[in-house]
This record gives structure tokens, sequence and C-alpha cells, in this order.
């Protein structure tokens, strides 16, 4: 029988029920406790799931915890996880990890010291579609990556959450709430990234919130909100990436990568499932064969349609590293290296230059049929 850690999640909001129903799903880890700020958020949490809720400095202590997940705000996850560490507990976290390199690299001195993982979302590129995607790049489906186009765009958060405000403040920002999906992505399907280059703007200085129940307020922007990009990877590809919360509409494709035999269409890097297309030197766009992998069933309804959603394989993959001895795919190195990525896009983008990572990371393995089945209980 697959021994089994003990979970423990701070931060009982709303991503918060994701992890607690699709914990189950899988093997090598139990929810055990939970804690907030708000008692009564972590007593509502653990009423519904059937765990015990906790202070935040009870659940640290918890000998039954060997993993924490970081569920906090953006602002507040570098704080949360260096405590956890200091406790001498695992780390996992929502993205992104933290909101400055150096920050990153406090978390990797204290693990480090203490023998600890880190790891961190978004485990989206660990999905049927974008290891289907991998598998096709792997197999030389077109050729050598050469360049690519990444845009995920909208007109930003105001108009359907309640509390939207962080999103426009210094730590949020397209870049940093969705860049990680598609940056983690990239690293997932190409390699580490070289260097980068960014230009930033924003269109209004207010936003006014259209949704309930603070509709009509008007709420300051101080950060960024369109951001173009340009990342050489190490491998000598090119790849734009165009994030804004100031477009109404468009008709760019989430992710295409261009190479020396083909094209690869790539879904939405923020789901786990979706059509993969590529065509050859005969330009005929053509989907892949469906293959049966588990993280790309649909499992979930959802007013935009059916999904495939298996949040919370990268942090039984870090379970499963840590029992078995081998690299988490969520790992630490990764998921600094796309937090230098990002914060470096926004660097460029106020001081008119390029900017040399001062990171890397490997490829994660690949996860295929069998790897991701062995997740599941």
């Amino acid at each position: 029988m697959t021994r089994e850690l003990g979970v423990g999640i701070i931060g009982c909001g709303n991503i918060s029920t994701t992890y607690f129903s699709l914990a189950p799903l899988f093997k090598g880890l139990k929810v055990l406790a939970c804690a907030d700020i708000n008692a009564q958020a972590a007593e509502a949490r653990a009423k519904e799931y059937g765990v015990k809720a906790q202070t935040i400095d009870e659940l640290l202590v918890n000998d039954e915890i060997d993993v924490v997940v970081n569920l906090t705000i953006p602002d507040a996850h570098f704080r949360v996880s260096k405590a956890i560490l200091e406790a001498g507990k695992h780390v996992y976290s929502e993205k992104p990890l933290v909101l400055s390199l150096e920050e990153g690299e406090e978390l990797r001195r204290i693990a480090k010291q203490k023998n600890l993982a880190v790891g961190c979302a978004p485990d989206t590129f660990l999905g049927g579609a974008h290891q289907l995607a991998r598998k096709f790049i792997d197999d030389g489906g077109i050729g050598r990556i050469t360049s690519g186009a990444c845009y995920v765009m909208s007109p930003g958060m105001e108009m359907w959450h309640p509390n939207p405000d962080f999103f426009f403040l210094p730590g949020g920002g397209p870049i940093l709430d969705l860049g990680p999906y598609y940056i983690a992505n990239l690293i997932n399907l190409i390699g580490p990234v070289k260097r980068v280059g960014g230009m930033t703007s924003m269109a209004s200085p207010t936003r006014t919130i259209t949704s309930e129940p603070r509709n009509g307020e008007i709420i300051p922007v101080k950060t960024p909100t369109t951001i173009q990009a340009l990342l050489e990877f190490v491998n000598g590809a090119t790849v734009t990436l165009t994030a804004s919360w100031d477009v109404w509409s468009h008709r760019h494709a989430n992710m295409e990568l261009y190479g020396t035999d083909g094209s690869l269409y790539v879904p939405d890097p923020n789901f786990f499932g979706g059509v993969v297309e590529a065509s050859g030197r005969d330009k005929e766009i053509k989907p892949l064969d469906a293959w049966e992998h588990p993280f790309g069933k649909i499992n979930q309804e959802n007013p935009n349609g059916a999904r495939a959603n298996y949040r919370t394989a990268g942090l039984a993959d870090m379970v499963m590293s840590l029992i078995e001895g081998r690299d988490a795919r969520c790992s630490l190195d990764r998921t600094l290296h796309g937090v230098d990525v990002m914060t470096s896009i926004l660097k460029s983008g106020e001081e008119g230059r390029f900017i040399d990572l001062t990171t890397t990371c490997t490829q994660p393995a690949a996860l295929g049929i069998e790897e991701a089945q062995a997740l599941l209980k």
C-alpha cells in the first residue's frame, strides 16, 4: 500500500474547494486540517469536507501534517511559505510562488537548510492536452521549435470578481496572475528561458467594479495591465507573449509554436484539456489523434462547458516524488525560473532594456499515460 503524507491547507477561500474536492483522486496524500485568518472560513471548509479546523499556529505544529498547501493571496505567499518551512514542513503554493526573485531565493535557502521540498502551481501543464503536445514535440512532430506566439487577453477581473482590488496592485497584473500558466507550459514544451524583453502600459489609472456587491466602486490601478514580451529560450527559440486586461475581444489563439517542419496549436494553458492541432509542411492543420490520458478526461461541469480539471496533480506529483525519491515536476527550480521570467519582463518594461535571466532549470519529465495513472488512486 502506498504511504500517505498528511496535508494541511492554509487559506480557505474559493480556490480551496478545488483542492479539497480533487485531492481524494490522488494517492500518497490525505488532507487532514485547514486554517485561515478568518476562523469561520476554516470552520466552514472543515465541516464541508470532514477535516479539522485549526488556527494557523496550531496547523504548523500539527505532527500529523507533512505538507502544507499555501492558498493565501499572492502578497502573503512568501511570508506564509517561509513560516511553513521554518515549522519543518514541506510547502506547495498556489501561483505565483513569490513576488520577487529575492524572496524565492530565501525560500530555497531555508528549504535546503532543512531538507524540505517546495513546489508550486500551476500544474495545468500536466494535463492531457499539454502532455500530448509535449509528446508530439519530443517525437519530432514539427522539427526543432524556432519561434511562437502566446496571447492571454480580456477586459479584466472587475466584471466578475467580488474583490478585484489586488489584481491591479503591485504583485498583481496579468503577467503575474495569468503568466504562470503560459510560462510553465513553455518551459514544459521548450525548456528554460535565456533572456527577456518587455513593454508595459496601462489603459486607465482606475477601474470601476461592475460585479456585486461593490458595483460602481472605483479602485486604483498601480501595475501594468498590458504587457508585450519577447522570450529568448536557451535552445534559440524566440516566443512573443501578450498578457492584457485592456482587450475587449480578439481572434488570437492561446499558444502557437512554429518549428522547422510544421506548426503546433496548443489550447489554453489555464486548463488541462482541449484540442491540440498541428500542421506539417503541407500547411494542412489537423487535430492530433486523441489519446487516453487520464488528466484529459472531462470530469467537471462548468458554466462555460464541461472540462477536465485535475488541479492538485502537481501536489500529488510532489508528494509522490518525496515518497519515491525523485524530482517533482512542479519543482522549486522551475517555478523560481518562472518568477525570474515574469519579474524580468516587468523590469524590462520599466528600464527599456533586455534582461538576462539569473536562474535556469531543466524541462520537467514528461507525464505520459502510465505516469499520470500512477498518481491516481
